[in-house]
């Protein structure tokens, strides 16, 4: 017997998925210019950076992130895992693949830093917008991937650029709110001091504020890497080249062992980012 509050509740059902269906095809019917140049800047981004990570030999390349590796971290435990990693991606025959992921990471990378960075220092600064961007940022990392990927895909296509698309929006807030962060936890005295040697507010916060938060900036740097990398498999399903092919493959095939070996060379991939770009934190 059915009950009559919950029949009342239920015939009243609000058409939620309707009016955002009916929001995205306004959006593409009347914005399809906008996307198309959109795509068309991101994926020759897209390409310039892949060009640039396959053209010259693996073994020149590998010399360059040791080299990278010890110019940022001054520690060659750190440059051997490097090495250890990038070769064990070249050893498993995944370099081509390993290249393709790199390019969306970085591109992710590079559009998540540049849009949460002064996000975040706007946010530390009007508290009021941070509260009100905050459910925003919690929807953005909540939300199942698919969800979105759907409309993504409708207004960008398949290949590497709505994958960049989808991992901005999952791994953004990371950069966002540690930036927020370190941005807030500034001392008052410093910026007391800063003002009252008559610094304006955009010398402030390049001379005082970001060279504080600049441990919790890159720690949103890691944790932007390390979502990106979570989303090469989602990639690989909506047409991105890259490692998650291989996994989509093993996963439609139902093949461990190609599983297993694509998805050991994205970790091992994610810890040769991790010890290139790790930033120690001095108390």
């Amino acid at each position: 017997m059915s009950d009559p509050l919950t029949d009342v509740i239920t015939n009243a059902k609000i058409p939620l998925g309707r009016h955002v269906a009916d929001a995205f095809a306004w959006v593409q019917d009347n914005f399809w210019p906008a996307f198309d140049a959109l795509e068309l800047v991101l994926r020759t981004g897209i390409d310039g950076v892949s060009t640039a990570l396959l053209t010259p030999p693996p073994v020149v390349l590998i010399v360059i992130f040791a080299a990278l590796t010890y110019l940022l971290q001054r520690n060659w435990v750190s440059v051997a895992i490097v090495v250890a990693c990038a070769l064990f991606a070249l050893n498993q025959g995944y370099w081509t693949e390993t290249m393709q992921t790199l390019t969306l990471v970085l591109g992710s990378c590079a559009v998540c830093m540049a849009i949460g960075v002064p996000l975040g220092i706007f946010s530390a600064h009007h508290p009021r917008f941070y509260r009100l961007l905050t459910p925003l940022l919690d929807l953005m990392q909540t939300l199942p991937t698919f969800v979105y990927l759907i409309p993504v895909l409708v207004l960008f296509g398949l290949g590497m650029v709505p994958g960049l698309v989808a991992t901005v929006i999952f791994a953004m807030p990371a950069a966002i709110r540690l930036t927020e962060l370190g941005i807030r936890s500034t001392p008052t005295a410093l910026r007391e001091a800063a003002t009252a040697f008559g610094a304006t507010t955009r010398q402030r916060i390049l001379k005082v504020e970001l060279p504080w938060a600049f441990p919790q900036i890159m720690a949103g740097l890691n944790q932007t890497i390390m979502l990106s990398l979570s989303m090469v498999v989602i990639a690989g399903l909506v047409g991105a080249p890259g490692l998650g092919v291989p996994v989509v493959r093993a996963l439609n095939s139902v093949n461990a062992a190609l599983g297993f070996e694509s998805g050991a060379v994205i970790v091992a991939v994610a810890i040769m980012l991790d010890r290139m770009l790790r930033v120690e934190t001095k108390p």
